[in-house]
């Protein structure tokens, strides 16, 4: 029997929600139960069903990830180049979708708040008081509350600050310990990380029911009104990841390793063509190697070491994609984000796209937390769905992308010399 894959299944799932919230409208109902609180009740399942993930899913992530980077023996001079240029890449691509998405404000239409035509919902009571107006003073808030004086109440309040932080101390300390100490504590971290993930896959099995029931309440309640709002941020998105590809990395590029960026960029079009079809950089990874060693000239010793680490850590295009939507669903409820904010979104966009990047629809559960995280109602992140297939498709080419260019800058900068992306070559 021909099983679809989820992507597919999501589609044909958002298909039907618009024909069914069309035919259904406000008024639709079977017997005395109204439609709309049907397409209500498993669209809100759904969400209580990614938040019920959050904390652990993030804990377990960040201090695998953490340790598991620590106690590398490869973390030297190239690990620190590395992490060093993914850090810098993904900050960049983050302030580059930030900038675009303050410029065109597509959570606005003729300067009012979409949020009545995307019928979002959530409390949204005293969200204005507590995020509008804030300045840069703020970001000294922002501190203190990444140093939660419980942990425990911190992650029954969903505080994601606090608990990203205690997870970034945890898993580096884990590495100072004995072997015999560190080992136990790593392989339950693991475990517990593997189970997350399998709940992870098995939540996300029941996406198209969830996607179904969260479009067609919104076209019931607003019918195809929505569409213009929605593609605008999807634009939005998509021009800040072609920026991303053709400038900043193209300059990286050029003015740290010399490198010529048209080169690279044919030299990857297979692996990224291959990224934007499967939408999985895990996936993609032996096409990537294979184009930076053979097409490249990106020796094993690197490419070994920097593209597997980047399948898992270095998502450029994810962390751009949650710092747009973030900031897009803020517009959406007619909030103006002060700098303290916006600074904490980027912080969390930075660290949650390196935390949860393995995952399955790693970026809804990573959008969840920053959403959580300055206050603002998860359940607006099922408006996102609409068109989430296609911006992850094209994220993950830019992930792609990304990693090649740290390894080739990388190889450049241990002295490898024999590159065919070299400029004028």
């Amino acid at each position: 029997m021909l099983k679809l894959k989820l992507h597919w299944q999501i589609l044909i799932a958002i298909l039907l929600a618009a024909v069914a919230g069309e035919l259904a409208g406000e008024s639709g109902a079977i017997g005395s139960v109204p439609l709309i609180s049907v397409f209500g009740f498993l669209g809100t399942l759904f969400i209580n069903a990614l938040k019920m993930l959050i904390v652990p899913l993030i804990t377990s992530s960040i201090i695998v990830g953490v340790a598991g980077i620590g106690s590398s023996g490869n973390l030297g001079k190239l690990g620190g180049k590395t992490l060093l240029f993914y850090a810098l890449t993904t900050l960049l691509a983050i302030l580059l979708g930030l900038v675009l998405v303050n410029l065109v404000r597509p959570g606005y239409l003729d300067g009012a708040p979409v949020g009545e035509l995307l019928a979002l919902g959530g409390d949204t009571s005293g969200l204005e008081e507590r995020l509008g107006g804030r300045g840069a003073g703020d970001v000294v808030e922002i501190f203190l509350r990444m140093v939660p004086p419980n942990i425990v109440n911190a992650a029954a309040n969903g505080e994601m600050l606090g608990i990203i932080f205690f997870c970034l101390l945890f898993g580096y300390f884990m590495t100072r310990l004995d072997h015999s100490l560190a080992e136990p504590l790593f392989r339950f971290w693991t475990a517990v990380f593997q189970v997350m993930m399998r709940i992870t896959e098995w939540v996300m099995m029941f996406a198209p029911i969830g996607v179904f029931g969260l479009v067609a309440k919104v076209v019931a309640q607003t019918g195809f009104d929505a569409a213009g709002p929605l593609v605008s941020f999807a634009l939005v998105v998509l021009a800040s990841l072609a920026l991303h590809v053709a400038v900043t990395l193209p300059l990286l590029l050029r003015l740290v390793a010399g490198l010529s960026p048209v080169a690279m960029i044919r030299a990857m079009a297979p692996a990224m063509l291959t990224a934007f079809s499967t939408a999985s950089s895990s996936a993609t990874l032996p096409v990537t190697m294979e184009c930076v060693e053979k097409t490249a000239g990106v020796s094993n010793r690197v490419s070994s070491f920097v593209l597997p680490l980047g399948a898992t850590v270095n998502m450029n295009g994810t962390a751009l994609y949650e710092c747009v939507a973030a900031i897009f669903l803020a517009q959406a409820y007619g909030l103006e984000l002060g700098f303290g904010v916006q600074f904490s979104i980027v912080a969390i966009a930075l660290i949650t796209s390196i935390g949860v990047a393995g995952i399955p629809s790693a970026s809804l559960v990573a959008i969840a937390i920053i959403l959580a995280a300055v206050g603002l109602p998860v359940e607006a992140i099922g408006v996102l769905f609409v068109f989430d297939r296609v911006l992850d498709m094209a994220r993950t080419s830019v992930n792609v992308f990304g990693d090649a260019c740290c390894a080739a800058i990388v190889a450049r900068l241990e002295g490898e010399d024999k590159l065919l992306v070299r400029a004028g070559v």
